[in-house]
């Protein structure tokens, strides 16, 4: 079965954390390693289930990596493969960045389809649709992905929708492509623009990241770098929002909230105090929530992997609360678990009501990564002692977090 965690609830959150490098702008960043033959480091990675993976494909791909400390070294010199390894792939929906990286190092990708969360369709189309605009040959069959991208060129790409995924994938296929592209109704998340940082500390010219219109001048070749991802806005989100639950104070050293006003605008909206200072931020909690409505969004709207841990601040708020999920269509199963520690949430198609009260401690399982972590934080709030399974999938997302929660002040182990 694996690990569970052992949480008793009532205790108040107090202290201080440092805020890791992102999951999310961690793993694009090491699939655009793969575009220099050359070395790059990568500073404050976290340690977590996702980038192990990651890096497992990139040894997979004939690349070198090393990790500690914080500290991740790729060496793609020795990189020959084009073909991606089907099994981890399927263990990993970011390893669809890869399609871009491997079309620019080799001319080719073949790629199966991704794995990950079940959190609904993960449509893909995007992606192909914006490389077939830039010249690249693909083909389907028998779940792989073919792409032949020896005669790929420039090109002017709209997106259908702000994807994250297909914005990254086309900004590394084509860097090294002659010419100008432009990709229109571009997806705007901080993630985009370290990317472009990074793609730019290696020798590219790419610019625009974070508004609609991302802009990529081809250059002949990249080199190695260092760099330093940004902190990770949801994990600074979920504690928060723990802190929140709890009725304690938090504060986050040396993070900016410049890139999470939605979330900080809804728990000030539920009571909290919220100083955002230049070397950090801090959150007080009021002696009662009160509920808000969320509607998820594409950045800078409400974050759809913020969206299962503001539903559990709803279930312990006064009040009656609306959550929306307009990003992705099956992102609810953390409602039916709550609902096993008291919850009051009706759900219908992609609207959830949730009427806040009480939630008492009950043995639970996580369905994805951000479902587990609001499991967690209902638990730190929850009366009496819950138990969370499956807690491998919140190992993808957060580095030894009952660590964290502890020294905060919350009574959980793994066990």
């Amino acid at each position: 079965m694996g690990d569970i965690f052992r949480i008793m609830g009532g205790a108040r959150l107090s202290g201080r954390a440092v805020i890791p490098a992102a999951k999310n702008a961690v793993l694009p960043i090491m699939a655009a390693a793969v575009m220099t033959g050359d070395c790059v480091t990568l500073h404050g990675c976290p340690a977590l289930d996702d980038v192990g993976n990651m890096a497992k494909i990139l040894e997979e791909l004939g690349c070198e990596t090393r990790a500690a400390a914080g500290r991740l070294t790729i060496d793609g010199k020795n990189a020959r493969r084009h073909e991606m390894p089907d099994l981890l792939s399927k263990r990993l929906r970011s390893s669809i960045f890869m399609m871009g990286p491997l079309i620019t190092r080799f001319g080719r990708a073949t790629v199966t389809y991704p794995g990950g969360c079940e959190i609904g369709l993960r449509p893909i189309d995007l992606h192909l649709k914006g490389l077939r605009r830039l010249g690249v040959d693909i083909r389907e069959e028998h779940g792989r992905i073919y792409c032949d991208g020896r005669h790929r060129h420039a090109g002017d790409v709209l997106l259908d929708f702000p994807s994250v995924g297909a914005t990254e994938n086309l900004m590394m296929a084509a860097v090294l492509t002659k010419g100008e592209t432009i990709i229109r109704n571009a997806a705007r998340e901080p993630e985009i623009v370290d990317l472009q940082g990074f793609i730019n500390a290696m020798g590219g010219r790419v610019s625009g990241a974070g508004s609609s219109i991302v802009r990529i001048r081809g250059v002949d070749s990249l080199h190695g770098a260092a760099y330093p991802p940004i902190a990770d806005r949801i994990t600074a989100g979920t504690l928060l929002t723990a802190a929140a639950m709890t009725g304690g104070e938090i504060a986050l050293d040396g993070f900016s909230g410049d890139s999470m006003d939605a979330v900080l605008a809804k728990l000030r909206e539920a009571g909290c105090l919220i100083d955002e200072r230049g070397d950090g931020l801090t959150l007080s909690a009021p002696g009662r929530l009160r509920a808000v409505d969320v509607f998820t969004q594409p950045y800078p709207g409400f974050p759809t992997d913020m969206q299962a841990q503001m539903m559990a601040l709803c279930c312990v708020a006064e009040g009656t609360s609306i959550i929306v999920e307009n990003v992705f269509e099956s992102r609810f199963s953390h409602a039916a678990q709550l609902v096993r520690m008291g919850a009051d949430i009706t759900v219908h198609h992609r609207t959830a009501v949730v009427r806040g009260g009480r939630l008492t401690g009950a043995r639970v399982t996580a369905r994805d990564l951000r479902a587990g972590a609001a499991l967690v934080l209902a638990a730190l709030a929850a009366d009496g002692m819950t138990e969370v399974e499956n807690i491998s999938l919140i190992d993808r997302g957060y580095e030894r977090l009952e660590e964290t929660l502890t020294a905060l002040g919350a009574r959980i182990r793994r066990v």
